[in-house]
Formats: C-alpha cells, sequence, structure tokens
C-alpha cells in the first residue's frame, strides 16, 4: 500500500468497495469529511489508479449461466511471445471471466462461465486448439463457500 493514503483515503476506498453507487454527499458524510474535498480525494484516488473501475456485480445463475468452471491450462512454450500471445486468445474468449498466470507446473488458470455444459465443452474445445496449449484440466464448481470482490482494507500491510 502506497505511503500516501491517509486514514480518510482509506475509508473512502472501503465505502466505495462496499458500495460503488454511494453519492459523494453521503460518502462524504460517512468519512467524515465536507462533499467537495471528498470528491477530489476520489478523483486523485481514481488518477493515481486505486480506484480501476466501478461495475456492478450480477448473479450469473440468474442470468442462465449455471456453469462455472475452472480451467488449468499447460503451455508447450513459455516464451514470452507465446505467453502474450495466449494471453491475448482468452481476451478474446467470452466465456472466460478471468485469466491468472502462475508459477508452477500450471501456466494459467481461467475462470469461465457458461450456460450448460454442452457450451463449455465447445469451449475446452476451442482452448484446446490454441497455439502452445498442451493440456487443459477443467474442474467444476459445485458450490461457492466465499465470494468477495473486494481488497481487505481492515488487514494491515508491511511496508
Amino acid at each position: 500500500m502506497s505511503k500516501n493514503l491517509d486514514e480518510i483515503d482509506l475509508k473512502i476506498l472501503a465505502e466505495i468497495q462496499a458500495d460503488g453507487r454511494i453519492t459523494n454527499v453521503e460518502l462524504a458524510k460517512r468519512v467524515g469529511i465536507s462533499p467537495p474535498p471528498c470528491l477530489r480525494r476520489v478523483r486523485a484516488l481514481e488518477e493515481e489508479g486505486y480506484i480501476q473501475g466501478y461495475r456492478g456485480l450480477l448473479d450469473p445463475r440468474r442470468l442462465g449461466y449455471d456453469v462455472t468452471v475452472f480451467a488449468s491450462v499447460h503451455l508447450s512454450s513459455q516464451a514470452d511471445a507465446d505467453l502474450r500471445a495466449f494471453e491475448n486468445f482468452v481476451r478474446a474468449e467470452p466465456l472466460v471471466r478471468e485469466c491468472w498466470m502462475l508459477s508452477g507446473e500450471v501456466d494459467f488458470i481461467l475462470k469461465c462461465v457458461a450456460p450448460d455444459m454442452a457450451t463449455f465443452q465447445d469451449f475446452v474445445t476451442h482452448l484446446t486448439a490454441a497455439p502452445h496449449v498442451r493440456n487443459v484440466r477443467t474442474s467444476l464448481v459445485l458450490h461457492n463457500s466465499k465470494y468477495e470482490a473486494a481488497v481487505p482494507l481492515g488487514v494491515k500491510v508491511a511496508g
């Protein structure tokens, strides 16, 4: 965490993280400052990259995406160009919601959603045919015990 964040900045980030639709007036009231400096702080936090954007969190199952799968992908080449090519490939795939490059035995893990298993299987066929993909292992999500799309601001960061 940057040393230039003070207690007010952290409160602002926590409130926005809890409710991205909060008004500036309500935010200012909750963090204990007036609206104009609150808005300046929010804009500075956005410009400095602490706030990357605002979005609604949708329930995939309510929208018909009943299948969530994690796909572990092992590439045959870890050359920079091949890694970038794979990342570009997955960025273009709408079923891939997250892509993480890992160290160790697996090169990438993908979080995918699909309306049904047939659609996901079609995607796996497409994925395994992508350049430099050696193998793909999938794990079907049975149940999600925790989903917290937030940074744990209450945990102290060393440094």
